[in-house]
């Protein structure tokens, strides 16, 4: 099906000419009337030339004089179907996997173009799915719907405009099969964090398996095992904090803060915090370098003037990110700054206690 192609629907009267495509799914057919009318692509049917005026039908009507002519039965059989084959089943697709992609509309104008967003589909499993982006403590409902196995499916178009509204995002699926017994998968519900500043740099969009075109994806769960967001749970680490030391966790070393030159310098990489890290999950160590941190600010959270040095590193910003939000809403007395560049580059933080 291209542009150009005349097209009739099928499961309702008309038809007209392909003026365009939104995303891979719905196809916009342009009436006699000069309207575009979004479809299914899988509701509309290629056709050879012929005739979508209904005006006739009008005018037979209006000619009241002629007596209406007796409808014919139809047989069923003769009644068109809209054929829709079953989703096909891949070996290797009984694991649930599921991903979040962003594709520019056209990634050689980066810097103007809107995006499109899709929910791939890569198992089995019929997903449907909720999609949701965050409002302060609420959330927003984007889009909710089903998607077959092994397809995609596209959710929504946006601009630049946009993005400040997006940093938080929550899709949740229920997984199920068709007309067969299938084993019963748990749902799935996870948080996501989405940079603005990712959709103004070129490498951010990369070649993947699902889109001709670069993307930006985002796993949803892969292979079974959903994703571990980038959240801070404040409830379950509180919990943690005050829970009873597990003999099998490793030691934490004893010294953490250094003085040096008047300043005082706390290491935060997780090699100077833990003697081993074998075992924890990235969200375990980022627990353990956020407790360490309270730790010192208790200590010295009285002796005003005190300079503190932070060590996070540049990373991902992951670990940087929770200390600031710490000192937003835990520390807002305290005043912070990023340390000096020439010794720490831009891996340090430095909090003045007030």
């Amino acid at each position: 099906m291209k542009i150009g192609d005349k097209v009739r629907f099928l499961s309702e009267i008309g038809g007209g000419r392909v003026a365009g495509f939104q995303g891979k799914n719905v196809v916009l057919v342009e009436d006699e009337d000069g309207f575009e009318v979004p479809m299914a692509i899988n509701e509309v049917v290629v056709i050879g030339e012929e005739n979508y005026d209904t005006s006739h039908v009008v005018e037979m009507k209006s000619k009241s004089q002629q007596p209406a002519a007796q409808p014919k039965e139809v047989e069923p059989a003769d009644l068109p179907v809209a054929f829709r084959a079953k989703p096909e089943e891949r070996k290797g697709g009984e694991e649930l996997s599921a991903y979040l992609a962003f594709v520019p509309m056209d990634v050689k104008e980066l810097t103007q173009t809107r995006f499109e967003t899709y929910l791939v589909n890569d198992c089995n499993y019929y997903l449907h799915f909720t999609y949701l982006t965050a409002e302060g403590n609420g959330w927003t409902l984007r889009a909710t719907a089903e998607v077959e196995p092994n397809t995609k499916l596209f959710i929504e178009e946006f601009g630049r405009e946009d993005l400040n509204g997006m940093e938080r995002v929550a899709v949740q699926l229920l997984a199920y099969k068709r007309d067969k017994n299938f084993l019963l998968r748990p749902a799935v519900d996870v948080q996501l964090r989405v940079d603005p500043v990712k959709f103004y740099k070129l490498h951010t969009f990369q070649q993947n398996d699902f889109f001709e075109q670069p993307a930006l994806v985002y796993t949803i769960i892969e292979n079974g095992k959903a994703a571990r967001p980038l959240v801070i749970d404040t409830k379950q680490l509180k919990e943690e904090m005050y829970a009873s030391k597990d003999s099998s966790q490793p030691e934490r070393r004893q010294s953490l803060a250094v003085e040096k030159d008047g300043v005082i310098v706390v290491d935060l990489h997780a090699d100077a915090l833990l003697d081993t890290t074998d075992g924890l999950s990235a969200t375990d160590i980022l627990n353990y370098q956020l407790d360490a941190f309270r730790k010192v600010m208790k200590e010295y959270e009285k002796k005003k003037g005190t300079k503190i040095v932070f060590i996070h590193g540049k990373g991902e910003g992951v670990l940087r990110k929770a200390l600031i939000n710490e000192l937003q809403y835990r520390y807002k007395h305290f005043t912070y700054q990023d340390a000096s560049f020439q010794e720490y580059s831009y891996g340090a933080t430095q909090v003045t206690i007030r």
